[in-house]
């Protein structure tokens, strides 16, 4: 019997293993070993290794079918035969187990066995799918999942082309192959999920389970239809450990958000702040990749995470806003360290192309994602006011020296250019016109009536007497300085044309020598500037 069991001539093998154990049964039921029970116990445990034997090939058969390159359809046909004879043979009675270990005459539930070798096959298929190291490549997990599905996908092709063929309707070979593979791919993608995994293998991981497992690349694809369902399946990975792999996601993807973040601060500190590299003028205004870059980053991530779930695509939006919210400070923080640290000609133009940027990224959030921006506001506008500052500062201590030489020997005695505090503000003012209205020109109008208002001061509180040659000296002086300042503020964008008599009505004053005059020219003063008084 063992020969033919070797042999696989499993029907003749059963033949006589079930001729034998007749025997035994009826040699039993006559009492013949009632004297020598030690005989009954070999030959039933003879019978019931040789049906073990028949087990364990049953079990090589099916693990074999998927492992060999061709089906042997006779061998499976055969065992097909071979079941329901012995479901035959064996009817399960609920009443077949004798007494002890009597196993006599019971089902050996071979079926049973058949759909745990089916099982078994696919956890090997599914076991064997080779998986490169992180070390050796970066991208391991998308090899692996690619390998997996192409060998599956094969096999299940196998299995409804040439396995199915060989068993009864009422095997269900297919469904029971699907439901196989399906706990055996689920069991490996939960090992898979308890390894320390990046952002890009957990979406790997995500994505697959998401998107391609039942898709026409896998499971879904048209030849394997109709015989592969996949509605009845269960949940690939359990919500729990669905919960788990997403909650890594969002916070791996939240490191990454910042490290991009981070990444966008340092290249314009080193290729644009450090270099000296001026920003581009697009459309008449300062433009910095800053808000674009930024709103970018968001939407990538957003795109990407919106392909596993709406739930994570919001999250990223969530946590993008939080990470914004925090970045923004310290890039201030950044470009307000360089700027005091040194005098920058592209501070200005930096200053303009920033504010322009915050614009943009403030309309281009409320535009694109429909995400509420009134904390982000909030942060913009103090850092706003914060370069303000720091750019009137600036200005300030390139016009203070100039102004205070006003009505000095040396000022009078025309050693310095007449243009010279014109064009000591035109470093600041003249990158104004590049910047997003209303701010640029409320800026303008602020350094306008501020230069002309320190200018007037510096007048007033000189005491200084002067011969009336001197007096008529500054006066030409101070209206020819007037004119170039107001020029050239009106020129680059300012629209406070209310403010060009102001210095030239105090000149007129300086200049005159008849009182009469002067009190025409304090007149017409008082007139365009009623504060005055």
């Amino acid at each position: 019997i063992n020969e033919l069991i070797q042999k696989r001539q499993l029907l003749e093998a059963f033949a006589s293993i079930k001729y034998l154990e007749d025997e035994t049964i009826a040699e039993r039921d006559a009492e013949k070993y009632k004297d020598n029970p030690q005989e009954f116990v070999r030959k039933s445990r003879d019978v019931d290794l040789l049906y073990n034997s028949i087990t364990n090939v049953i079990q090589s058969i099916v693990v074999g079918t998927l492992e060999h390159p061709s089906v042997e359809d006779t061998m499976l046909t055969s065992l097909v035969t071979l079941i329901a004879r012995e479901e035959a043979a064996h009817p399960n009675t609920g009443n077949n187990i004798g007494p002890g270990l009597d196993l006599l005459g019971t089902p050996r539930k071979w079926r049973e066995e058949w759909r745990e070798a089916i099982k078994d096959s696919a956890r090997k298929r599914v076991q064997s799918i080779p998986m490169t190291s992180k070390e050796e490549e970066s991208s391991w997990l998308d090899l692996h999942l690619d390998v997996l599905q192409k060998h599956l996908r094969e096999d299940l092709l196998k299995i409804k082309l040439s396995v199915k063929k060989c068993y009864p309707e009422e095997y269900q070979v297919c469904d029971v192959y699907v439901e196989a593979f399906h706990k055996a791919i689920a069991s490996h993608l939960q090992d898979l999920s308890q390894r320390l995994l990046d952002f890009s293998e957990l979406y790997t991981l995500l994505n697959w389970v998401a998107n391609t497992y039942h898709s026409e690349l896998f499971l879904g694809h048209p030849d394997l239809k109709p015989e592969v369902k996949t509605e009845n399946l269960s949940l690939l990975l359990t919500p729990d450990d669905w919960d788990k792999l997403k909650n890594n996601y969002v916070i791996s993807a939240k490191e990454k958000i910042k490290s991009y973040f981070g990444n966008i601060l340092r290249l314009e500190v080193t290729e644009k702040w450090q270099k000296e590299v001026h920003p581009e003028v697009k459309e008449n205004l300062y433009h910095s990749s800053l808000s674009f870059d930024i709103q970018t980053i968001i939407g990538e991530y957003m795109k990407i995470s919106g392909v596993i779930s709406r739930s994570l695509e919001k999250k990223m939006l969530e946590l993008s806003m939080v990470e914004l919210h925090e970045f923004i400070p310290r890039f201030g923080e950044e470009f307000v360290a360089w700027s005091t640290a040194q005098d920058s000609s592209i501070f200005a133009p930096y200053f303009a192309a920033y504010i322009n940027s915050f614009y943009d990224l403030v309309s281009g959030l409320e535009k694109a994602f429909k995400v509420n921006t009134d904390e982000l506001q909030k942060i913009l506008a103090a850092l706003t006011r914060n370069f303000t500052n720091i750019f009137l500062n600036k200005l300030r201590t390139k016009a203070q020296p100039l102004l205070k030489k006003i009505l000095t020997k040396d000022w009078i005695l025309a050693t310095e250019r007449p243009d010279s505090l014109a064009l000591a503000v035109s470093q600041f003012s003249k990158h104004l016109q590049h910047m997003r209205d209303p701010m640029g020109q409320e800026l303008l109008r602020d350094i306008h009536k501020y230069m002309v208002k320190q200018y007037i001061m510096q007048v007033i509180k000189t005491r200084r007497q002067m011969n009336g040659e001197t007096r008529q000296q500054v006066s030409e002086k101070m209206n020819q300085e007037a004119k170039i300042l107001n020029n050239t503020l009106i020129d680059q964008g300012s629209d406070s044309d209310w403010l060009l008599p102001a210095i030239h009505h105090i000149a007129n004053i300086i200049g005159e020598k008849k009182k009469d005059k002067i009190k025409e020219y304090v007149k017409d003063l008082c007139q365009d500037y009623p504060d005055i008084r």
